[in-house]
């Protein structure tokens, strides 16, 4: 191993968008860190065909799940293929700074107290790429289930060049060490899609570990700006998540405030505005959501990776069918 560039297994989802994958991946072949591997997971892609991406990079590891096992699932699936010591999960739709890895890897080399590192994350479709999307994060409020990125749709002068403790990392880029997957357990795939990222961050920092925000280095996005029209799908896993999320992650008087808050404010006033808007798919997808909770009880359990024997696998994993809206 390369004591001074450890190995770094960049790992990334690839669902129907090939072309967008290579656009990364050519992004990463100009990066100025020696020492990466890259692995792309195609979770079972229904419309488009993979394998360009291996005949293009043939050095890169590809890897079919045959179905969508969702965010986590098939970033999980990227771990047991992966030998770095420092694991990127860097979204699909992203390129790089030449340098933006280095910073990265220094901060968690630095201090083993650090569990999770995310750079400055920026959208890629504003002016001269210099909006910022991500900053840092103030956190989830328990109240609400909802969060706040910090320095998020500001022109970037500067003013989060810094490196900070902060509450969530950010699921398009985010990097941890093995050793931290290996102690707190996988990506929580019972999520499927939104929040995943967030419930993670709570157990890496419940295992007594740091999360940060490195300013120095920089992830461009190309997730709209504008949030657009909402989707039942989205409003599916994202209903679901959060009160997923909310379940997971408090206690006692802080999840009945919580619980309370949800039922008695968010799922009436949600209900009635979709209703009168005459969305009555989203008005379904809401409330798919809500049943979903009301007959799954076990919501706690976190996959853990084994490795033994140089070989590695994934227990309790909690993955289940990926659900469809018309």
């Amino acid at each position: 191993m390369n004591q001074e560039f450890p190995l770094v297994s960049i790992i990334s989802i690839n669902f129907n968008q090939s072309q967008m994958t290579c656009d990364m991946i050519e992004s990463l072949k100009r990066i100025t860190y020696p020492n990466i591997e890259i692995i792309i997971v195609d979770n079972g892609s229904p419309s488009d065909n993979p394998d360009i991406i291996e005949e293009k990079y043939p050095q890169i590891k590809l890897i079919k799940t045959g179905k969508n096992l969702g965010f986590a699932g098939g970033n999980n699936q990227g771990i047991l293929e992966a030998n770095g010591k420092y694991l990127l999960f860097l979204n699909n739709d992203t390129e790089v700074e030449p340098d933006f890895l280095e910073p990265l890897v220094y901060q968690l080399e630095s201090d083993s107290s650090i569990g999770l590192v995310s750079p400055k994350i920026k959208f890629f479709f504003s002016e001269k790429k210099n909006t910022i999307q991500y900053a840092g994060s103030t956190g989830i409020n328990p109240s609400t289930g909802r969060g706040e990125k910090i320095g998020s749709f500001q022109y970037d002068k500067g003013q989060y060049n810094d490196i900070r403790e902060t509450q969530l990392g950010h699921g398009a880029a985010m990097m941890i060490p093995t050793t931290v997957i290996k102690e707190v357990g996988l990506m929580p795939d019972i999520f499927f899609l939104y929040y995943e990222e967030h419930d993670w961050c709570e157990k890496i920092k419940n295992g007594g570990y740091k999360v940060f925000y490195v300013g120095s280095s920089v992830v461009y996005h190309k997730e709209s700006m504008s949030v657009g029209k909402n989707s039942p799908l989205r409003m599916y896993y994202m209903t679901r998540g959060r009160l997923l999320y909310t379940r997971r992650n408090t206690s006692g008087l802080t999840k009945l405030k919580a619980l309370v808050f949800f039922t008695l404010l968010s799922v009436p006033k949600n209900s009635i505005k979709l209703l009168l808007e005459g969305e009555n798919k989203l008005l379904i997808a809401f409330w798919a959501a809500l049943k979903w909770h009301l007959t799954h009880h076990q919501v706690n359990i976190i996959p853990k990776l084994i490795d033994s024997d140089g070989k590695k696998r994934i227990i309790d994993d909690t993955t289940e069918p990926f659900v469809k809206f018309s």
